[in-house]
């Protein structure tokens, strides 16, 4: 099998050793793409600041290009195309991947009106006695080479979140796509060179391992940005060793949802089951801890338990299967350990915790859990589901902030009160009533608290982030 290659200063570039891409589902050989080392990070960096510095492009051009790449793929052959990548390298069941097709759409259409919409304030200078008869004003201007890192969850429309503010910025990009799933970033962003008029020199494409081409990235002098995805403990360390540049972070999050008597239980119930099991529970908002009242608990729970049941598992590229693989087995038994780690320490398996004959964990449903088990104080991404009770709301809102995360949560009520109480009291960067805590559009600022990240993602407030402010006066 031939290398795919990268897209390195306008060049296809292959190396002499390749890394192979399993598809998670059956081990079936993907595709095989170019281990990249710290000379291509170079490369790659050293045409990104020429181009920034020879080739700027117009607000005008930066919005036509990210106009014209939701025009490409919404195109039929090329949506098909990038939700059948996603759902073999990653998969995610072709549905779900067709859903992350459209937002990626979404994604590159509201950076656009960012782009056209992007501008600077004027200042009162006269508002003091020495700026009279002076005009001031701001400007918003590049930041300058981006580094962006993304993850295997959502091997598209993650990458689209960096990509695209950052050329509604204007800021050329080095990106790094995740190594387990690396065919979504390179196609999106062959298309945004070859159909869509970005030059090649404002987007370069390195493969490799992150301890080898994710540190180059960071280390070089020459990138001002690095916006990343992943893991606290790899995310605070990228932070502690680029102290001098703007890093953004996406991190990780443990998402719980609190069900009241008076909201209404049984919709909740069966969205939380899609929202805890879609990707099998690989989403940084997957519903991961459930909090629902002792009077409706058992109603609530035996729904849940059937909704769960009734998800099909299996192949990624049948158009029926809700569930499929974790992204490797590694990954698997790691949940199933926590799960075996649950069940010693009291909890209950209701549904689930088992692995099916073809190697995918069964959708898991553990009941009796408490705060202290693995599976409710770290983030489990995987397809499994806590529940506890409570009697007191505010109880219910105490432990759900018992967490080291803080992205986003959710709450079922019928109460006014009681909503505006939870927005209130639970200490995450969103709170969702109504509705799953897995609920995101992607025009949203998106991002959360402690060990959850330092930003918030959505276009109009990544441009922000990826441009510095800078002030013009003028004399008499």
């Amino acid at each position: 099998m031939s290398q795919h290659p990268v897209r390195i200063d306008g060049r296809e570039v292959t190396t002499g050793t390749s890394m192979e891409i399993l598809a998670p589902y059956d081990g079936a050989p993907v595709g095989e793409v170019p281990r990249c080392d710290p000379t291509h990070v170079e490369t790659a960096v050293a045409a990104a600041v020429r181009a920034m510095r020879e080739d700027p492009l117009p607000a005008w051009r930066r919005a036509e290009i990210l106009d014209r790449a939701a025009e490409v793929i919404a195109e039929p052959d090329t949506f098909e195309d990038l939700a059948r990548t996603i759902a073999v390298e990653s998969a995610k069941p072709i549905t779900t991947a067709r859903a992350e097709v459209s937002r990626c759409i979404s994604t590159f259409r509201f950076s656009a009106a960012t782009c056209r919409t992007l501008a600077g304030e004027v200042l009162p200078l006269d508002a003091a006695q020495a700026g009279e008869g002076r005009l001031g004003f701001t400007l918003r201007v590049p930041v300058g080479v981006v580094a962006a890192i993304t993850p295997f969850n959502f091997p598209l429309n993650l990458v689209a979140h960096k990509l695209a503010p950052a050329i509604a910025a204007g800021c050329a990009v080095v990106l790094k796509p995740a190594h387990q799933t690396p065919f979504s970033g390179i196609k999106l962003a062959e298309l945004l060179i070859d159909r869509c008029g970005l030059p090649a020199g404002w987007l370069h494409t390195v493969t490799g391992a992150g301890r080898e081409v994710g540190a180059a990235l960071v280390d070089h002098d020459d990138v001002a940005m690095i916006t990343f995805t992943g893991s606290p403990e790899v995310g605070w360390g990228i932070r502690a060793s680029a102290a001098r540049k703007k890093v953004s972070l996406e991190l990780g999050n443990n998402a719980p949802i609190i069900v009241e008597p008076d909201g209404d239980w049984e919709t909740a119930a069966t969205s939380i089951a899609a929202a805890g099991y879609s990707h099998a529970g690989q989403s940084c908002i997957s519903v991961q801890r459930v909090f629902v009242h002792e009077a409706i608990a058992e109603a609530f729970t035996a729904r849940l338990v059937d909704a769960v049941q009734g998800l099909k598992v299996g192949d990624p590229l049948d158009d029926a299967t809700q569930v499929s693989s974790l992204i490797d087995t590694a990954n698997r038994d790691r949940v199933a350990a926590w799960i075996t780690e649950a069940v010693s320490s009291g909890a209950r398996v209701a549904a689930g915790g088992t692995i099916n004959d073809d190697g995918t964990l069964a959708p898991t449903v553990l009941t009796d859990v408490t705060a202290d088990m693995q599976v409710c104080r770290d983030e489990v991404f995987g397809p499994l589901v806590g529940v506890q009770t409570y009697a007191d709301v505010e109880d219910a809102f105490a432990r759900a902030n018992e967490t080291r995360y803080g992205l986003h949560a959710g709450v079922f009520t019928g109460s006014l009160a009681t909503a505006k109480r939870a927005i209130e009291a639970l200490d995450f960067g969103g709170v969702i009533v109504n509705d799953v805590p897995t609920w995101r559009a992607d025009q949203m600022p998106y991002g959360g608290l402690r060990d959850s990240g330092n930003t918030r993602e959505g276009p109009a407030y990544t441009v922000l982030e990826m441009t510095e402010i800078r002030t013009a006066v003028i004399a008499r």
